[in-house]
Protein backbone atom coordinates (compact mmCIF):
# COMPACT_ATOMS: atom_id res chain seq x y z
CA UNK A 1 0.00 0.00 0.00
CA UNK A 2 0.99 3.38 -0.29
CA UNK A 3 2.08 5.76 1.84
CA UNK A 4 0.87 9.03 0.63
CA UNK A 5 -2.89 7.48 1.01
CA UNK A 6 -3.75 4.65 3.33
CA UNK A 7 -7.16 2.80 3.23
CA UNK A 8 -9.34 2.48 6.01
CA UNK A 9 -7.73 -0.33 7.90
CA UNK A 10 -4.42 1.47 7.66
CA UNK A 11 -2.86 4.39 10.32
CA UNK A 12 -1.48 7.17 8.82
CA UNK A 13 2.23 7.60 9.67
CA UNK A 14 1.46 10.66 11.96
CA UNK A 15 -1.96 9.68 13.75
CA UNK A 16 -1.83 13.33 15.52
CA UNK A 17 -1.06 15.12 12.61
CA UNK A 18 -4.67 16.32 12.12
CA UNK A 19 -5.69 17.13 15.52
CA UNK A 20 -2.19 18.81 15.48
CA UNK A 21 -3.21 20.89 12.49
CA UNK A 22 -6.63 21.51 13.88
CA UNK A 23 -5.37 22.52 17.59
CA UNK A 24 -2.37 25.33 14.96
CA UNK A 25 -5.77 26.59 13.20
CA UNK A 26 -7.88 26.87 15.99
CA UNK A 27 -4.91 28.54 17.94
CA UNK A 28 -4.16 30.73 15.35
CA UNK A 29 -7.97 31.90 14.55
CA UNK A 30 -8.10 32.92 18.47
CA UNK A 31 -5.38 35.10 18.24
CA UNK A 32 -6.51 36.52 14.81
CA UNK A 33 -9.70 37.53 17.12
CA UNK A 34 -8.33 38.48 20.10
CA UNK A 35 -6.13 41.43 17.56
CA UNK A 36 -9.27 42.64 16.00
CA UNK A 37 -11.56 42.58 18.50
CA UNK A 38 -9.23 43.16 21.72
CA UNK A 39 -9.88 40.61 24.67
CA UNK A 40 -12.56 38.82 25.10
CA UNK A 41 -15.15 40.30 28.13
CA UNK A 42 -14.64 39.21 31.66
CA UNK A 43 -17.23 38.11 34.29
CA UNK A 44 -20.63 40.14 34.43
CA UNK A 45 -18.87 41.12 37.93
CA UNK A 46 -15.77 42.54 35.87
CA UNK A 47 -17.80 44.14 33.45
CA UNK A 48 -20.19 45.97 35.61
CA UNK A 49 -16.72 47.11 38.09
CA UNK A 50 -15.75 48.46 34.37
CA UNK A 51 -19.03 50.23 33.75
CA UNK A 52 -19.15 52.00 37.49
CA UNK A 53 -15.43 53.17 36.94
CA UNK A 54 -15.74 54.23 33.73
CA UNK A 55 -18.85 56.08 34.19
CA UNK A 56 -17.46 57.82 37.48
CA UNK A 57 -14.34 58.86 35.31
CA UNK A 58 -16.78 60.67 32.89
CA UNK A 59 -18.59 62.19 35.87
CA UNK A 60 -15.61 63.65 37.51
CA UNK A 61 -14.52 65.31 34.64
CA UNK A 62 -17.80 66.50 33.71
CA UNK A 63 -17.32 70.37 32.96
CA UNK A 64 -21.34 71.39 33.34
CA UNK A 65 -22.55 74.40 32.37
CA UNK A 66 -25.22 74.05 34.79
CA UNK A 67 -22.81 74.11 37.86
CA UNK A 68 -22.27 77.65 36.67
CA UNK A 69 -19.31 79.14 36.37
CA UNK A 70 -18.60 80.66 40.25
CA UNK A 71 -19.78 77.37 41.65
CA UNK A 72 -17.25 75.44 39.67
CA UNK A 73 -14.77 73.93 41.68
CA UNK A 74 -17.16 73.37 44.83
CA UNK A 75 -19.38 71.60 42.57
CA UNK A 76 -16.98 69.82 40.87
CA UNK A 77 -15.94 68.65 44.89
CA UNK A 78 -19.29 67.57 45.12
CA UNK A 79 -19.82 65.12 42.53
CA UNK A 80 -16.88 63.58 43.17
CA UNK A 81 -17.71 62.61 46.63
CA UNK A 82 -20.90 61.53 45.41
CA UNK A 83 -18.99 59.90 42.73
CA UNK A 84 -16.96 58.00 46.00
CA UNK A 85 -19.10 57.09 47.78
CA UNK A 86 -21.70 55.63 44.63
CA UNK A 87 -18.49 53.40 44.19
CA UNK A 88 -17.99 52.84 47.31
CA UNK A 89 -21.42 51.26 47.73
CA UNK A 90 -21.35 49.00 44.85
CA UNK A 91 -17.94 47.70 45.23
CA UNK A 92 -18.49 45.68 47.96
CA UNK A 93 -21.76 44.18 46.80
CA UNK A 94 -19.63 43.03 43.40
CA UNK A 95 -16.71 41.42 45.13
CA UNK A 96 -19.41 39.53 47.78
CA UNK A 97 -21.61 38.47 45.09
CA UNK A 98 -20.31 38.26 41.69
CA UNK A 99 -22.16 35.08 40.46
CA UNK A 100 -25.29 37.14 41.07
CA UNK A 101 -24.26 39.21 38.19
CA UNK A 102 -23.66 36.23 35.78
CA UNK A 103 -26.62 34.64 36.31
CA UNK A 104 -28.65 38.59 36.28
CA UNK A 105 -26.75 38.56 32.51
CA UNK A 106 -27.58 35.02 31.52
CA UNK A 107 -30.98 35.82 32.47
CA UNK A 108 -31.35 39.44 30.70
CA UNK A 109 -29.88 37.14 27.53
CA UNK A 110 -32.40 34.48 27.89
CA UNK A 111 -35.17 37.23 28.02
CA UNK A 112 -33.89 39.21 25.30
CA UNK A 113 -33.97 35.88 23.12
CA UNK A 114 -37.54 35.35 24.06
CA UNK A 115 -38.24 38.69 23.25
CA UNK A 116 -36.42 38.28 19.94
CA UNK A 117 -38.38 34.80 19.38
CA UNK A 118 -41.87 36.40 19.74
CA UNK A 119 -41.21 39.72 17.64
CA UNK A 120 -39.88 37.51 14.70
CA UNK A 121 -42.92 35.27 14.94
CA UNK A 122 -45.09 38.11 15.26
CA UNK A 123 -42.69 39.89 11.95
CA UNK A 124 -43.92 36.56 10.35
CA UNK A 125 -47.58 36.45 10.54
CA UNK A 126 -47.25 40.09 9.88
CA UNK A 127 -45.79 39.81 6.31
CA UNK A 128 -47.08 35.93 5.54
CA UNK A 129 -49.75 38.27 3.52
CA UNK A 130 -52.80 39.97 3.96
CA UNK A 131 -55.01 37.59 4.44
CA UNK A 132 -55.03 37.90 8.41
CA UNK A 133 -55.42 41.34 8.17
CA UNK A 134 -57.62 43.51 7.00
CA UNK A 135 -57.88 47.30 6.50
CA UNK A 136 -60.94 49.14 7.25
CA UNK A 137 -61.09 52.08 4.86
CA UNK A 138 -63.78 54.05 6.54
CA UNK A 139 -61.76 54.45 9.88
CA UNK A 140 -58.21 54.16 7.98
CA UNK A 141 -57.29 51.51 10.74
CA UNK A 142 -55.37 47.85 10.61
CA UNK A 143 -57.46 45.34 12.06
CA UNK A 144 -56.12 41.68 13.41
CA UNK A 145 -58.25 38.18 12.21
CA UNK A 146 -60.33 38.75 15.36
CA UNK A 147 -61.29 42.30 13.80
CA UNK A 148 -59.68 43.81 17.23
CA UNK A 149 -57.77 47.11 16.13
CA UNK A 150 -54.24 47.04 16.40
CA UNK A 151 -52.64 50.57 17.53
CA UNK A 152 -49.73 51.46 15.26
CA UNK A 153 -49.05 54.34 17.03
Amino acid sequence: MSEEHPTAGERPADADAWSTACAEDLAAERARRRERGGPPPGSAAEELRKLVDTVADKLSGLQSPLLGAVAGPAAQQVVRQVVQQAKAAVDPVIERNPEVFDHLATAGQELLAAYRSAVQAQEKRWTAGTADFERDPDRGEDSGPSGERIDLD
